[in-house]
């Protein structure tokens, strides 16, 4: 095997090119990334980006590490074209390049709402260093901010616009925040936290007309309600960049659908990250989080060099609004939540337990117990329910 090609130059592929290399492999390794930037850290978008005096770029390994391990990065460069049969692909220059294993960590855009991007430079959306640095310059005082989805990214841009000092209304359609990954105890703590920050909700809500009235953006809902700002931000989703996946012949359902190993349906082609779909029983899921871009990316790392596979771990991911700190480990799928700590001190852990076993835990400004909670989750041993919700017991005690 003489060269691995990653298209892609977000967490998963920059991470697979560095385990391609902590795994040994000595052939040619080329990352193929559209963005002008270096490869660079999503998650401080929605909060450093826009809060920082000096915001800067984190980039995901150090602008060194590229060509200290010979790993060739050409950013500003698109992909048009891959050929399976053929092991090449094409760039929007007309070079042909050819592959040995190809991995496809194209990641995805924020989903496209037409009836918000009518309005112009008015709207924004936040999935790329571009987008962050337009926002930021949106985000003045005392401006009017409209926030259509409170998901993760709808919550934490309207505590990054208000502690900017904006005025901000969120629109969600669901009945509540969070709604995807967040149990009720923990919607129930967001809720009140942006309350507390003076955030407008409107749930239940349905934007029937958007316009333009007097250089005002103005949502109108189904209700009749009208509301007026100075800018509108969505965030409702998002949308796969499988298009290039899919003309090459890959099973694709807006996303790359790969198996454990990160295979495709084509030989020699693995994918990774935010593109990417896992079959759980006759649906599919995915995981749209920073750690799983990093777990896929030493999955298909192996998988391509035909080593074994690192052990999988719970599901995590985390979000900062204001000064709480949220981490979610392991299922959120659980009709009975337990609570140790101060929720209204903004210290505490809520647990999921299934036949005695902890399944899923959230800490509010306890992260540094997620690597104990990691750990019970993995041995899956019953627990004490009394010793559990104890804070004089240290959970490290209880593995």
């Amino acid at each position: 095997m003489k060269q691995i090609v990653i298209i892609g130059g977000g967490q998963a592929g920059a991470m697979a090119a560095a385990a391609l290399r902590q795994q040994q492999f000595t052939g040619d390794i080329l990352v193929i990334s559209d963005e002008p930037e270096m490869p660079y850290e999503r998650p401080p978008l929605s909060k450093a980006m826009l809060l920082s005096p000096e915001p800067v770029l984190q980039d995901i390994l150090p602008a060194t590490f590229y060509e200290e391990n010979s790993i060739t990065l050409r950013i500003n460069t698109r992909v048009t074209a891959i050929d399976a049969a053929q092991h090449t692909l094409t760039l929007e220059t007309g070079d042909v390049l050819p592959w040995d294993k190809l991995l496809l960590a194209t990641g995805a855009n924020a989903r496209r709402l037409a009836l918000l991007d009518a309005l112009g430079d008015k709207t924004h959306r936040l999935r790329t260093a571009a987008d962050a640095r337009r926002l930021r310059v949106a985000l003045d005082e005392n401006q009017q901010i409209l926030i259509v989805g409170a998901g993760t990214i709808g919550l934490e841009l309207a505590a990054s616009a208000t502690q900017r000092g904006c005025k901000v209304t969120v629109v969600e359609q669901a009945p509540m925040v969070m709604g995807r990954n967040a149990p009720p105890p923990v919607r129930d703590y967001l809720m009140a936290l942006h309350q507390q920050h003076q955030v407008r909700f409107c749930l239940n809500a349905q934007i029937e007309h958007a316009g333009i009235e007097h250089g005002n953006v103005v949502l109108t809902l189904q209700d009749g309600q009208q509301l007026s700002g100075d800018a509108v931000i969505y965030g409702i989703g998002i949308e796969a960049n499988d298009q290039l996946a899919t003309q090459a012949g890959l099973a694709t359902a807006n996303g790359i659908i790969v198996d454990e190993q990160c295979c495709t349906s084509v030989a020699d082609i693995y994918a990774a990250g935010d593109v990417t779909l896992h079959r759980q029983g006759e649906t599919f899921v995915r995981l749209e989080t920073w750690d799983n871009a990093n777990q896929q990316a030493q999955v298909a790392a192996c998988s391509m060099l035909g080593k074994p596979l690192p052990p999988p771990t719970p599901a995590w991911f985390w979000t900062d609004q204001y000064d709480s700190n949220i981490q979610f480990i392991g299922t959120m799928q659980s009709d009975r939540w337990l609570v140790r700590g101060d929720v209204q001190a903004h210290s505490a852990i809520w647990f999921a337990l299934h036949g005695g076993k902890l399944v899923g835990a959230i800490t509010l400004n306890q992260g540094r117990e997620i690597r104990h909670l990691r750990k019970l989750i993995q041995q899956g041993v019953e627990v004490d329910e009394g010793q559990l919700t104890d804070p004089k017991v240290a959970l490290k005690n209880l593995i």
